[in-house]
């Protein structure tokens, strides 16, 4: 297949992986017919919604360890509109924000994390993704979200990391911190296991809730409207499929992006109009949606 224009109006060369997770590729604009397209597109859509979010994905985990206190208060300091986080349960009940499923590759432990209580959990260092930090504690559910109500204006995206362990009863136990801290009206709920999201609908019918997921489905605007969730969390390559924008307006999704590092990716973005853009560096995100914003009129 011959390199050309995809639909974010840029220059794609055969095979080349787009930025994201594990992506090393880049966006090249250099193809201003596509591009021109794109920013008429732009302009209209920023008539209906201005403000794009930024989301810090784990926390501003580009220079903090990921899903760590440190993580959570530098977005803040950074100046973001949410933090996005992962939640998974230990052998003693607690939510525990951590993304994988085994505390391997984030502290300097081994095995599962429904293994152990958490203070076993505290025995260990979750500084590993970034080891100029001295010690980092695995924070609980709880306490980042006192800190992000009592200190901050920013949203909190709770992930449940329910797809490959089925942490029997860790919905309802989030659903009901969330409101016993008063959160609702700051929190909306994400998985990649839409059964997660369909038994939080039905605990709490006012719960935002969205979608995750990261390859190319058919029809997905039509599957979560079907469903009647807020967005779509889609891995933010997806964004090409031909009228899956128009179509996600058309059914009033959200569409909260994910992890957008790049600075040429964040610009698609927002010309996009997406709702939200999750990434790793939200100073870097939120400077591309200043300059942006002043190309609009």
């Amino acid at each position: 297949m011959s390199g050309g224009c995809d639909s974010f109006g840029v220059t794609k060369q055969p095979g080349q992986i787009q930025d994201g997770i594990g992506g090393g590729g880049r966006f090249k604009y250099s193809d201003v017919t596509c591009l021109s397209r794109w920013r008429k597109r732009a302009n209209k859509n920023m008539e209906k919604k201005h403000d794009i979010q930024i989301w810090a994905h784990r926390g501003a985990s580009g220079y903090a360890p990921e899903n760590t206190m440190e993580a959570f208060r530098m977005a803040g300091r950074m100046g973001a509109d949410g933090i996005e986080l992962d939640i998974q349960l230990t052998r003693d009940g607690q939510i525990v924000v951590i993304h994988d499923e085994k505390i391997n590759r984030t502290s300097n432990g081994k095995g599962y994390v429904h293994d152990y209580t958490l203070g076993e959990l505290r025995q260990f260092n979750f500084q590993r993704t970034k080891p100029a930090l001295a010690h980092a504690d695995i924070p609980t559910l709880h306490e980042v979200l006192v800190y992000v109500r009592d200190y901050t204006d920013m949203c909190v995206n709770i992930e449940l990391k329910t797809g490959i362990v089925f942490y029997e009863g860790m919905d309802e136990q989030t659903v009901k911190l969330v409101h016993e801290l008063g959160m609702q009206d700051r929190v909306i709920y994400s998985s990649f296991n839409h059964y997660t999201i369909r038994h939080i609908q039905q605990m709490d019918p006012e719960a935002k809730v969205g979608l995750l997921y990261s390859d190319g489905f058919i029809s997905v605007p039509a599957y979560a409207h079907d469903l009647g969730v807020d967005a779509l969390h889609p891995l933010f390559t997806n964004l090409r499929y031909p009228n899956y924008v128009e179509e996600c307006r058309e059914y009033g999704l959200d569409l909260n992006v994910w992890t957008v590092n790049k600075e040429e990716a964040m610009l698609s973005m927002c010309e996009l109009g997406v709702h939200a853009i999750i990434t790793n560096y939200p100073d870097k995100a939120i400077r591309v949606r200043r300059q942006f914003e002043k190309t609009v009129v």
